[in-house]
């Protein structure tokens, strides 16, 4: 199929398809507790105002738009001849390369845009933290801790709100951080191990491919428990209330059902684990901190 013969709400789709929303659905909810917490932090209310609200969100989507066009980018000829993603935009024809790049720069010009109109340390590290999310595609190239430098690239999202709320970078956002990063390595492990033969034939790095899959298995279970734990010691930190905790007792039951879900000789539900707990996770947690600070108010 043509690139031009998407057009109208198909090619929106197919736009939406490549970037991936759902991975903003994964961090964002991360951002938004990052920036009450923040707020929370040198002022008696945890709302920062409409202002920075949008452009955190603006940040953040535009953050990740670029952060997926560049993988689409990076990842053409890869995605040309596995089955698995031979279908997507640019190796189906459904989007010229040129598009995806016009989109790319486009989406790193509104984040740069948002960023520097938050604050002067927003500004001076948003190169570092899109240089940091561009970065994830080239890793599993040459390593099989891909998965954490995907953590890394939505862990930031948290840090990255404080910064756009205070201005400043403070240590009780940091847990949270990790948090972030064990978490998505461990239902990126899960994720992986649909590849794990493609990615030994074609010489890509991954733990799936590395360890195979009931050892990978078992590390991205202890990620999800080191997740808990630093969800925990992030609401110590910033003394949330109980509402938070009992979100992350939520958390904690959804990712041992995401674990059971998936077996080294059966990945039928990777799906039904990988998107939909996963969004469930960040979502749900989000509606606690919400209702923690609501109950703080």
């Amino acid at each position: 199929m043509s690139a031009t013969a998407v057009r109208g709400v198909g090619a929106f789709k197919v736009y939406l398809e490549m970037i991936k929303v759902e991975h903003s659905i994964f961090a964002l909810p991360f951002a938004l507790i990052g920036m009450m917490w923040g707020t929370r932090s040198i002022s008696d209310s945890a709302w920062p105002g409409w202002r920075i609200f949008c452009l955190i969100v603006v940040a953040m989507v535009s953050c990740r738009s670029a952060a997926m066009a560049f993988n689409r980018i990076a990842d053409r000829d890869i995605d040309a001849i596995n089955p698995r993603t031979k279908t997507r935009a640019i190796p189906a024809g459904l989007l010229q390369l040129r598009q995806v790049n016009l989109f790319f720069y486009g989406s790193c010009l509104i984040f740069f845009g948002a960023c520097a109109m938050l604050n002067p340390l927003a500004l001076a590290l948003s190169p570092v933290a899109l240089g940091m999310t561009h970065f994830y595609s080239l890793t599993k190239r040459f390593t099989p801790l891909c998965h954490f430098v995907l953590g890394l690239s939505l862990g930031i999202a948290p840090s990255a709100a404080w910064i756009a709320s205070t201005g400043k970078l403070a240590l009780p956002i940091i847990p949270i951080t990790l948090a972030v990063i064990f978490w998505t390595a461990g239902f990126d492990i899960i994720y992986a191990l649909q590849d794990d033969d493609f990615d030994r034939e074609h010489r890509l790095r991954s733990l799936p491919q590395t360890l195979g899959r009931p050892k990978a298995l078992m590390v991205s279970r202890v990620c999800h428990i080191f997740a808990i734990q630093f969800l925990i010691t992030g609401g110590l930190m910033v003394h949330a209330g109980l509402a938070w905790f009992i979100g992350v007792l939520f958390a904690c039951g959804l990712l041992l059902y995401e674990q059971s879900l998936v077996k080294p000789d059966d990945l039928s539900k990777v799906n039904i684990a990988f998107f939909t707990l996963n969004g469930f996770v960040s979502l749900g947690l989000f509606g606690f901190a919400l209702a923690d600070q609501i109950l703080r108010s």
